[in-house]
């Protein structure tokens, strides 16, 4: 077997955003989070194993800035709670912060508890607790079959 090309990690995810104070009123005042450094244009976060940024000139850095936006297809961000009533509490307080909730939470055919917002630019966040993938001390997920 060949050597690996590239390590199976993601270091940090970044978010293209129109307006960085309106992202950062949500995610700050709103979800209560707090950045780990800001500058006019970009704001990162520290989450457990990963850095998360919010960047206006993403578009331009990436050399795609006055193209049609490329669609990369449905993705979303995942959010896992400790108990299945959070996954309520987690999309209402995203809701009431200023997101469009995009499915009600919901139970699951595999055991959990569900649901989806919207942020304010339209990035597709999911709610969810999942009984089999337990969340470590430090915040971080661990993947685990039943």
């Amino acid at each position: 077997m060949g050597q690996r090309q590239m390590e199976q990690r993601l270091s940090c995810l970044t978010l293209g955003v129109a307006d960085l104070v309106r992202s950062r009123r949500f995610y700050v005042e709103g979800l209560g989070w707090t950045p780990a450094f800001e500058m006019d244009d970009i704001a990162f976060f520290q989450i457990p194993g990963l850095v998360f940024g919010l960047y206006t000139g993403l578009a331009e850095d990436a050399g795609i800035d006055g193209r049609p936006t490329p669609s990369p297809g449905t993705i979303s961000l995942s959010h896992n709670v400790h108990a299945a009533g959070d996954v309520d509490a987690t999309i209402d307080a995203a809701v009431k912060a200023g997101a469009k909730l995009v499915r009600a939470a919901r139970d699951t055919e595999w055991g959990g508890r569900s649901g989806y917002f919207a942020d304010p630019d339209g990035h597709l966040w999911e709610v969810a607790w999942n009984p089999f993938w337990p969340i470590q001390a430090d915040g971080s997920t661990r993947f685990a079959m039943p």
